[in-house]
């Protein structure tokens, strides 16, 4: 148990301050976690990564409160329909077959990264092209939808969070992490109450993962308000391109198996 804890400990860190900056971290310690403790159910495993992935959230998002001023009502509408749609995805998580998703989000990743790329002004500076109602809507189905992704799957739902606060409600890079935080804990809160009532947690290796996780978030949320949006625009487009080898490989995986 000693070194499994230690190798999910490093693993949350690093998770941790990638998540802090861009969102993602789940790319490093839902896999991590799956090939470490291979023994336990699915569902278990990604319910232990939660109160880490929350605990590193949390700091990441007090550290950018301080210095980012939130648009609360866009920023409520938003977290309240992803908890709900989250404790949804997590009921259905293993009822529903990921890899028929997978083909589909892996897509959009592309289009993405392509549009992040050859877009230098992306997330660069703030523009507000919606009237507030109707950011407030787009925020609440949105949160919807990436909050069902989050219960369900998980992994990347901090890149997509701040695709949407950038890409659909005008957000800038630093300003869009701030807000995909908050929404992000939301999320981690509802699929904690789903797995925790159900059995679904390993409070031994989650509570370490934790304070690991925070020490990643803490230095991740400074780096990433010290060097603004173009640092953040750079390790956005290194994110996403690590979330689509992944994504591919999980796909190549099980068509070649």
């Amino acid at each position: 148990m000693a070194t499994e804890l230690i190798l999910l400990c490093a693993v949350a860190f690093a998770a941790g301050f990638i998540d802090a900056i861009v969102g993602g971290g789940g790319l490093l310690q839902t896999p991590a976690i799956l090939l470490i403790l291979p023994h336990y159910p699915v569902a278990t495993l990604l319910g232990t990564t939660k109160i880490p992935s929350m605990a590193g959230t949390s700091l990441a998002a007090y550290n950018y409160g301080r210095q980012v001023k939130f648009n609360y009502r866009v920023l409520a509408a938003c977290a309240v329909s992803a908890f709900f749609a989250a404790l949804l995805g997590a009921h259905l998580v293993s009822r529903i077959d990921n890899s028929v998703i997978k083909p589909l989000i892996l897509l959009v990743l592309i289009l993405v990264a392509l549009y992040t790329y050859f877009n230098k002004q992306f997330g660069i500076h703030q523009e507000k092209t919606h009237s507030l109602v109707k950011q407030v809507l787009l925020a609440a189905l949105f949160g919807l939808s990436i909050g069902f992704y989050d219960g369900l799957i998980g992994p990347g739902t901090g890149s997509f969070l701040i695709l949407v606060f950038i890409a659909v409600l005008g957000f800038d890079f630093i300003g869009a992490s701030a807000h995909a935080k908050i929404v992000n804990l939301a999320t981690n809160l509802a699929a904690i109450i789903y797995f925790s009532s159900t059995g679904h947690m390993l409070f031994q290796y989650a509570l370490p993962m934790a304070l690991f996780n925070l020490g990643g978030a803490f230095f991740g949320s400074k780096l990433a308000l010290l060097k603004g949006n173009k640092f953040v625009r750079v390790f956005f487009l290194i994110v996403v391109f690590g979330t689509i080898l992944r994504f591919a490989y999980d796909i190549f995986k099980v068509h070649v198996l």
